[in-house]
């Protein structure tokens, strides 16, 4: 409406209308009519009307135009994205009436269409898109759209992030959980949408899931027992044992956090929601028909796969390990542990021993490959052999002589002398010397293999009993006098004892008082024996037959001695006895 309608249209009124109207006013109209309103803190649309090196200025129906700094119309490349003419909305900042001035900027514009539509999203419960683009303390910063926001650590994931760095300069889906506008702050949550997700595929699951049902999961955790796995909003148990037909240490030697797996459910309790798992249950179980595929006997070539403390396993085939005990190994060493003779990933030859299908056990031997060297040993030397070997050990009880490869023969040291007492065989050999000896005994069940020295000669023992008969008075020489008797070496090795009841007609405390080591006595055979290696003497029964002997000589004599004459001979004769016991 122009100057001159109004006045014709205030012409028309009556006087009282013209009362009512206040001119002022309406030329502010007026003026201001093709402006509209422009509130500071409120967004307006505008038009690029010109584009300068430091400024763009954008015309918002105002009495003068806005001056924006070009900056706010660069990307993130530095490229121009605005040409003249095009319509922007931009925030009203400050407005100047009276200068005529106006303050815009196009990016508080933007933040506050994107507050608006965070809003909208958080009372919508709906997600937005953003990229985290550094860590911070406590968390993330994430970028929506231009606005910075806060995500917690612990509402990253459904469970703790073990990289967290690794999640830097990735897109996820979010939810805005707080806003203030104020402070400009933004608080969002990845983990509150992975929740819900979770429950939705749980509850279709919960529905779906059946034993001997075949599901794909991801491995959540893994533990020395087993691994959890994720099967989408529930979690199952995928014991080690259930992990593979061979025998694994541990879950890590076959998965890894988040791999993706294929697997059978084994059972599942819809009261606990448990359910295990298997992975070996997906192929055939290799202990099928597994006596056919390895039968009793028969020789097969296999890996070690462990040593343990009593023998090693090897595997056979994919799936299929036994057990050589450590007894099974060497025919002839004892072993202290299977890693004298084998190592981890050696391959070997084995023979099986024995199969248990249904404890899925396999014995298996590796000494039995080669003969037993005892069969040779015994075939070749039989009892009675005499053959020669060099010593190679010594102990305390006996030489030991090496025979064969792993065999040695044991000459225990009542076996070096018939007569000697031997107190250590050091005293006589030293290792590495040859000796001579004849086979005793071979035992190869026990693997015993004795020998002996002095059974090269014979027994001096068994000509004892014709040269030393009862009766017979032999002069030996005192070797150890104890309190039991006296010893008297008769020849070299062959000793005889007068007990201490032989010695005298008179109780005899203490033979030491009576003797001497190394002097000669005479003395009569009371007792022999080969057998028993035994030669008993009496020094008491030789004086009382001598005693006799004489009391003969005197009653047969002629030479006209009266019983006094006798009586006197006889208290001479006792007297000289007793010294004779002390000599």
């Amino acid at each position: 409406m122009n100057v001159s309608a109004q006045n014709d249209h205030a012409k028309a009124k009556t006087p009282m209308d013209m009362d009512d109207v206040n001119f002022e006013s309406a030329l502010e109209d007026y003026l201001n009519a093709d402006f509209g309103e422009l509130d500071e803190g409120t967004i307006v649309p505008g038009e690029v009307v010109r584009i300068g090196k430091e400024f763009v200025l954008v015309d918002v129906n105002f009495k003068s135009e806005g001056q924006l700094p070009i900056a706010e119309f660069m990307d993130l490349e530095g490229n121009l994205n605005v040409k003249v003419g095009d319509r922007i909305d931009v925030f009203v900042v400050n407005k100047n009436e009276s200068e005529g001035t106006i303050i815009l900027s196009r990016e508080r514009a933007k933040r506050m269409k994107l507050f608006d539509k965070l809003e909208d999203v958080m009372e919508g419960e709906k997600t937005i898109t953003g990229r985290i683009v550094r860590r911070v303390k406590g968390g993330y910063t994430v970028d929506l759209e231009g606005i910075e926001a806060f995500l917690p650590g612990s509402h990253v994931d459904l469970r703790p992030v073990p990289d967290m760095d690794a999640l830097v300069g990735q897109d996820f889906e979010f939810r805005v959980l707080k806003i203030n506008r104020r402070r400009s702050n933004v608080i969002v949550s990845r983990r509150v949408l992975l929740e819900e997700q979770r429950e939705g595929l749980r509850k279709e699951l919960l529905s779906t899931l059946a034993e001997g049902q075949v599901v794909s999961g991801k491995v959540k955790n893994v533990t020395e027992y087993g691994v959890f796995v994720d099967l989408g909003g529930l979690d199952g148990l995928l014991h080690i044992t259930d992990m593979s037909w061979k025998r694994i240490r541990h879950p890590k030697e076959m998965v890894q956090l988040g791999q993706e797996l294929e697997l059978k459910v084994l059972s599942f309790d819809r009261e606990t929601n448990k359910v295990s798992l298997g992975l070996k249950q997906l192929v055939p179980d290799p202990w099928e028909n597994i006596a056919a595929k390895f039968p009793e006997g028969q020789r097969f070539n296999g890996k070690v796969t462990n040593l343990v403390d009593y023998g090693a396993f090897v595997e056979l085939e994919p799936g299929v390990e036994g057990l050589v005990h450590i007894s099974e190994m060497s025919w002839t060493r004892k072993l202290r542990h299977p890693s004298q003779m084998v190592s981890a990933g050696e391959e070997v030859e084995v023979v099986i021993l024995g199969v248990d299908p249904d404890k899925k056990r396999i014995s298996l031997g590796m000494k039995q490959v080669k003969p037993n060297p005892w069969d040779i040993v015994a075939e070749k030397y039989p009892e009675g052999t005499i053959l020669e070997g060099v010593i190679k050990n010594i102990t305390e009880f006996g030489l030991f002589i090496g025979i064969e490869d792993g065999i040695d023969g044991l000459i225990h040291v009542s076996d070096i002398s018939w007569t000697k007492k031997v107190r250590h065989p050091g005293e006589m050999y030293k290792v590495g010397d040859p000796v001579q000896a004849k086979v005793l005994t071979v035992d190869k069940e026990n693997e015993k293999f004795t020998l002996g020295v002095k059974q090269l000669a014979d027994d001096p023992w068994n000509h004892v009993p014709s040269k030393y008969p009862v009766g017979e008075v032999i002069t030996g020489t005192v070797t150890n006098i104890t309190d039991f008797g006296l010893f008297v070496e008769v020849e070299e090795g062959i000793e005889g004892l007068v007990h201490v009841s032989e010695i005298s007609t008179k109780k005899v405390k203490d033979p030491a008082e009576l003797f001497k080591e190394g002097v000669p006595i005479q003395a009569k055979v009371i007792h022999v024996s080969a057998d028993e290696r035994r030669l008993g003497l009496s020094i008491k029964q030789l004086k009382e037959e001598e005693e006799r002997k004489r009391m003969k000589e005197f009653r047969t004599s002629e030479s006209g001695f009266t019983l006094g004459d006798v009586m006197q001979q006889q208290m001479e004769a006792a007297t000289n006895g007793d010294d004779g016991d002390k000599a």
